[in-house]
């Protein structure tokens, strides 16, 4: 099955308005910026997708990809781990208005939820945050005399994410820490929208240097010269 898209616009058509979207990157890197790009324009032109839950371990950096969804208005809540960047204006803004929601989540605590929703387990127990305000209103147990928390899956409608290669058939591989959350957040969302450096014919990738199968893709778009946000954020570039 050919799961190529010709424009970014086309990729992100299907996101509806109150989707929790999750979204690839580790600050920039891996961050699907042209993707996101792509949601906002459609945003500023039609008004929708709006109401969204956004998933990723920042809050936004700049004027750019997350921070500009943020900045748009299309974003009713973050879960991430560190909402603080080496820009974080439009998430701070917005957040002392009262205008955001924010879910903060410790950061190994977010990649567990999200796989943990991948692999069909809706809940598991860590130690992480016990005794802390956001351990507040979770279940606790006691295992082998230490205390752990109750944490649930973290499960999302569509997710973007940005990979290296990919072939037609949707299987990826990624650039270094460019993998991040991506794998994951792939497995954990209903739909996948992926954009690929290069996007090869079926077969080219050898097997064994997969990533992520093509069986949690749905949609992949060709990128070859992606933007990186901190190259973005340093030239203090604003999208839209």
């Amino acid at each position: 099955m050919d799961k190529t898209v010709s424009s970014p616009e086309q990729a992100v058509a299907g996101i509806g308005n109150g989707a929790v979207l999750m979204i690839g990157g580790f600050g920039g890197s891996g961050a699907p910026v042209e993707l996101v790009h792509a949601l906002v324009d459609r945003y500023v032109a039609t008004g929708s997708p709006t109401d969204l839950t956004v998933v990723n371990n920042n809050a936004g950096n700049g004027r750019v990809g997350i921070a500009a969804m943020i900045d748009a208005g299309m974003v009713a809540r973050m879960v991430c781990s560190f909402p603080r960047s080496s820009d974080p204006r439009a998430f701070t803004e917005k957040y002392l208005a009262s205008e955001i929601g924010l879910e903060l989540v410790p950061q190994g605590t977010l990649a567990e939820r999200i796989r943990a929703a991948g692999a069909g387990i809706p809940a598991f127990y860590t130690p992480t945050s016990y005794g802390t305000e956001l351990a507040e209103g979770k279940p606790v147990a006691e295992f082998d005399g230490k205390k752990y928390v109750q944490e649930r899956w973290l499960q999302a409608d569509v997710a973007i994410i940005k990979a290296e290669l990919a072939d037609a058939h949707g299987n990826l591989t990624y650039r270094h820490a460019a993998r991040n959350f991506s794998p994951l957040m792939c497995m954990a969302a209903g739909v996948s929208i992926v954009q690929a450096r290069k996007v090869v014919a079926p077969g080219d990738i050898d097997p064994e240097h997969v990533v992520t199968p093509g069986i949690f893709v749905d949609a992949v778009l060709e990128v070859p010269e992606p933007l990186q946000e901190e190259e973005l954020v340093r030239s203090g570039e604003a999208y839209r």
